[in-house]
């Protein structure tokens, strides 16, 4: 199976960890690559796009260690995804230079009241020959708040808002007020307003495998009888019919 940058980072933050990460559920047995129970694991289940858009995943600190995170979901799905750990006093200079590279429109992925009005979207607009690059901050609701108030890169970017249309179907962790949807949501209605509609289409579904996988294992239960993976399937086969 084929490495992408939030297997990449896991390691890199593991092998710096002076004990072990205790998160939820620390002693179950889990495939380190999709984090669900492994005789759940769905990795070879997972189909990978190419889209005109690339995802920048800046993530807090722990987030990438814990099994519940759905940011690894995008890097699954979206060929172009990066991922960095966060710091407030020395950000990464690979990512400075990557939001930093003429060929990308960075767009900041975050709710419109707390951004100045001028630099709201609703709808992401790029250059002539610049590509979308979307910019997520992922960790619990106070610590993307933390990033996103204290990233001063940041501050020249344009936010692009969602709206959350329903309530998250995540499930996995409690949701800390204001409607807040999980990362892999939020980044489907970004590809679907960028145009990308098979891979946000084929992210979405990716999505329900996951949470049903995960809850499945985390509550020792079976698997239902068809699930979201038999959803996915279809999903993945009518994309490949149409091409």
């Amino acid at each position: 199976m084929k490495l992408h940058a939030l297997h990449h980072l896991y390691q890199q933050r593991l092998s710096r960890s002076t004990r072990p990460f205790k998160a939820r559920g620390a002693n179950v047995d889990r495939c380190t690559h999709c984090m669900v129970v492994r005789r759940l694991c769905i990795c070879e289940e997972k189909v990978t796009h190419r889209t005109h858009a690339a995802f920048l995943l800046v993530m807090y600190d722990d987030e990438v260690l814990k099994p519940s995170n759905t940011g690894r979901l995008i890097a699954d799905s979206v060929e172009e995804t990066y991922a960095f750990i966060w710091s407030r006093t020395e950000p990464n200079k690979e990512m400075l230079a990557l939001v930093n590279d003429p060929k990308w429109q960075p767009y900041i992925v975050f709710p419109a009241q707390y951004a100045e009005l001028e630099r709201v979207r609703t709808k992401p607009v790029s250059e002539k020959g610049k590509r979308p690059l979307f910019i997520l901050v992922d960790g619990t609701w106070q610590e993307a708040k933390k990033i996103f108030r204290k990233s001063p890169w940041m501050d020249n970017f344009p936010v692009l808002s969602i709206q959350a249309e329903a309530l998250s179907r995540y499930g996995v962790r409690e949701a800390s007020g204001e409607s807040q949807l999980a990362t892999a949501e939020v980044a489907a209605k970004v590809l679907a307003l960028n145009g990308d509609k098979l891979a946000a289409e084929s992210l979405d579904a990716w999505f329900d495998v996951f949470r049903e996988h995960y809850l499945t294992g985390k509550k020792q239960r079976q698997l239902p009888v068809p699930g979201a993976l038999d959803t996915y399937r279809e999903v993945v086969k009518r994309q490949i019919n149409k091409h």
